[in-house]
């Protein structure tokens, strides 16, 4: 579907934006733990862990309190905060009412004007991601809150051996752990740039290039969101699977720099292994002990 980012009468009501989402159970799950919204000018996945029992219900607490956010105009980073602070609350009641611990990623981008210009507002809690596609070249904007990634920062591990490196489905922040807190950047948004918004059941299936592929090969967002889901089921589907793509059509300038406009926490001047099984313990006992 094609629709604007914001409320109309909003500073960025030019703003228009194809969008395509898909979220699938997987080849092994029962049940889908993954969540997603699509609501302008959020849009976001969660990824629940902690069992059917309670990973469902996680990730669902949370898309719950980020839709908050859905139909404001002019969102603001503290106004993002909040919905993201509410959201650990109210996970972590979920949690503390389940033997096993529960806990949600989140990650998305939020429409928003930085200094007069669109910029989408990257949020990221786990190792759910985010991706950019501008000029033929995909690159992830959001960071892995995880003990792989930790690895691969500290020169341990290859970026390429994450996926089959035994211990990915470790991570250090979860929403309903303590001391987890969103990172939070602002990029430029510009005219034909593709986002991608993803559940590790996309990237632990399909490797960036085979992303970057059929990306290219899908010029339509909706296309382009099931094609990934399809991919990652075809190439085994062991976990639940989300993709949310979101084209950007019109209402934003053709160049920008590479980089964030900004990065960390902007302040109110800023506008076949069952893996998730395990996950969830690890994170309830680490996640205060073990982060970026």
């Amino acid at each position: 579907m094609t629709q604007p980012t914001q409320a109309p009468g909003s500073p960025t009501s030019t703003l228009v934006l194809s969008v395509g989402a898909r979220s699938d159970v997987g080849s092994r799950r029962a049940v889908n733990e993954d969540s997603m919204l699509v609501a302008e000018p959020i849009y976001a996945v969660a990824d629940g862990m902690g069992g059917h029992a309670a990973g469902d219900l996680a990730s669902q607490a949370a898309i719950a309190e980020l839709r908050a956010v859905a139909g404001v105009s002019d969102v603001t980073v503290p106004v993002l905060q909040t919905a993201l602070d509410d959201a650990q609350r109210t996970v972590r009641v979920i949690a503390d009412a389940n033997v096993r611990g529960a806990g949600t990623t989140v990650t998305g981008v939020v429409s928003a004007l930085h200094n007069g210009e669109p910029h989408w507002i990257v949020f990221n809690v786990g190792d759910s991601r985010v991706y950019r596609q501008r000029d033929g070249a995909l690159e992830q904007l959001s960071h892995d809150h995880s003990f792989a990634q930790q690895l691969v920062d500290a020169g341990s591990m290859a970026k390429e051996d994450v996926n089959t490196y035994r211990g990915r489905n470790v991570i250090t922040r979860a929403v309903g752990s303590d001391d987890s807190p969103a990172d939070i950047s602002l990029y430029p948004i510009r005219a034909a740039e593709r986002v991608l918004i993803c559940s590790d059941g996309l990237t632990t299936e399909v490797a960036d290039d085979a992303i970057e592929r059929l990306l290219d090969e899908n010029p339509a967002a909706q296309a382009a969101a099931d094609a990934l889901v399809a991919r990652a089921i075809l190439n085994g589907g062991r976990d639940n699977v989300t993709a949310i793509v979101i084209d950007v059509v019109s209402g934003a300038p053709a160049d920008a720099p590479a980089g964030p406009a900004e990065t960390g926490s902007p302040d109110d001047d800023a506008a076949a292994d069952d893996l998730d099984e395990d996950t969830i313990e690890t994170v309830v006992r680490t996640a205060a002990d073990s982060h970026d």
